[in-house]
């Protein structure tokens, strides 16, 4: 099939460009084809973010966006930052304390799910195609090098590899452009970016893991608009680094979760145990006695910044949002850069099309836009966020963020950079402390495979593994002795396990746990596993987050 434009991931990134080139098609009064392609069972389904959403993006976008009943609803009306002591005790800081872009004056407590889902239903009304269900497996390439567009996977392969009675032949894609939307560290964003050489110069890219939580509360205990942020424990515990998040959305619904950063050196902390230990924190605790939780997932979230982000450019396409990693780290918030970066990518490829015969394969076009608008001067001026909290951790790195945005305006005269690859932090199990964590109560705290069946995960059995690995002996000839293989821990859906069998020792995926968070393809110290997309369709299925 052949477009104009092809776009893999309908994420605010994508679905933001899809909606601008339309809408300057229309504008134009030209025929421009686009397509979106999307590995979820529907938009939305693998969408999870905390959110707090910044309507910059969304304003230039649709200024009617609230005629237009866009779920944009609650707006923040209070703000509060705790620093978390231990279990019982945290300081509540007062606002001067809080760098400057982290306050949320004027922001929403969004479902990103569902202003996808929106953002969505402009798209298609403005005319773009939108195919749900339909994962891109391979990036196809001219001749010449250039990328020629994608192919989506094959379905009803077996695991052996044999073709099953429900075969269906994947489709190649072509387009004279192709936008790369998969979020964070998107399977075909790292093979462009290893291709081009799109990092060279650069920082390694770092991350974060996102565990988040949906729970309807009693109301007497709702305070519809009020956001919470935290730091320091649990994580402080095993020197790790990190934050925890509270929203009081509409609906007596609560959305919490806690982004442990993925640069972390003890190989026995466990992100998801962490959460559920912050949940029983009394200032946490308090709002979800009596409650119900309602929804689980998880996520890797790009962190970097500026010093990591790659060229975005390349011959035949571009890489926008987060499988760039656009997300400003101080503000906590990506969704509204996201939107931009696609934004941007639209106006660059609208104007390339104009062009004719004539139109440029490498839209350098595009850097120029990134480096002139709000969006490169948000993420220059939180460039030495990751450096800072890398360097100094949480206490001495925090206050040198303060004085970097509240008293320089993120214009110190140095950029602070962090060489150091996440995965490269891990330690030896031996060198560090042992961590007992308390067994769930199942009222507050919860097991991963209870949670992971909130996510509505699910997966066609008998398909190929799609969580690979390079050597199948890395996880128990060198992991396991000297990390203690921590994939099972680092993993929030319970996916690896080590198991005792009359042979010995063996490492055991159950791949249909999955719930694509990305965090083994990033976190693993031998970076042996690699992630590659599951038959469409499979995955989580996220109703609201």
């Amino acid at each position: 099939m052949e477009f104009d434009v092809v776009i893999v991931g309908a994420g605010p990134s994508g679905l933001s460009a899809a909606c601008r080139i339309m809408q300057l098609a229309k504008e134009k009064d030209q025929e421009i084809t686009v397509c979106v392609v999307e590995k979820g069972s529907e938009v939305g389904a693998h969408i999870l973010s905390g959110a707090v959403l910044e309507p910059r993006a969304l304003n230039e976008l649709f200024p009617n966006w609230d005629e237009l009943d866009a779920p944009v609803k609650t707006k923040v009306k209070g703000d509060r930052f705790f620093f978390y002591l231990n279990q019982k005790s945290a300081i509540k800081l007062p606002n001067f304390m809080i760098p400057k872009p982290t306050h949320n004056e004027g922001n929403y407590i969004v479902s990103m799910g569902n202003v996808c889902r929106w953002l969505a239903e402009q798209a298609e009304g403005l005319g773009v195609e939108i195919y749900p269900g339909f994962a891109a497996a391979e990036i196809l390439y001219h001749e010449d090098g250039r990328v020629k567009g994608i192919a989506t996977g094959d379905m009803g392969v077996s695991a052996a590899g044999e073709h099953k009675d429900s075969f269906m032949l994947g489709m190649e894609l072509h387009a004279k452009y192709t936008l790369f939307a998969e979020g964070c560290r998107g399977h075909l964003g790292k093979e462009l970016i290893k291709i081009f050489s799109l990092d060279d110069g650069k920082d390694p890219q770092h991350y974060g893991i996102g565990i988040k939580e949906i729970w309807e509360i009693p109301p007497e205990k709702h305070e519809e608009g009020l956001v919470i942020h935290g730091l320091g424990w649990p994580l402080s515990e095993s020197n790790s680094s990190g934050g925890a998040f509270m929203y009081h959305a509409e609906n007596n619904q609560l959305y919490i979760g806690l982004i442990a950063d993925l640069n972390y050196g003890n190989p026995n902390m466990s992100p998801y145990e962490e959460f559920q230990r912050w949940k029983h924190h009394s200032e946490t605790i308090k709002y979800l006695e009596g409650g119900t939780r309602l929804v689980y997932g998880a996520r890797a979230i790009t962190k970097g910044g500026l010093n990591s982000l790659p060229k975005m450019h390349f011959p035949g396409g571009l890489l926008i949002g987060c499988d760039a990693g656009t997300l400003n780290s101080v503000k906590i918030k990506g969704n509204h850069t996201a939107m931009k970066s696609g934004m941007l990518a639209a106006e660059a490829v609208f104007e390339a099309l104009n062009q004719g015969d004539s139109a440029p394969a490498d839209l350098t076009s595009y850097a120029q836009k990134m480096t002139s608008s709000w969006l490169h001067e948000e993420l220059y001026t939180t460039r030495n966020f990751s450096g800072f909290m890398h360097k100094f951790g949480i206490l001495a790195g925090a206050a040198m963020v303060w004085i970097d945005q509240n008293i320089f305006g993120g214009k110190l005269p140095f950029t602070l950079n962090d060489a150091r690859p996440d995965y490269a932090a891990m330690k030896p199990a031996a060198e560090c402390k042992k961590i007992a964590y308390p067994k769930p109560d199942n009222i507050i705290s919860f097991d991963r495979l209870s949670s992971v069946f909130l996510s509505n995960t699910n997966h066609e059995e008998d398909q190929p593994c799609h969580l690979t690995l390079i050597d199948p002996d890395v996880p128990i000839a060198k992991n396991l002795p000297l990390y203690d293989e921590p994939a099972q821990r680092y993993c929030p859906a319970g996916v690896y396990e080590v198991v005792e069998d009359a042979v010995g020792q063996r490492f055991q995926i159950n791949a249909q746990n999955c719930v694509h968070c990305k965090t083994c393809d990033i976190k693993d110290p031998s970076q042996n596993i690699v992630w590659v997309t599951p038959e469409g369709f499979g995955g989580p299925n996220y109703p609201n987050m």
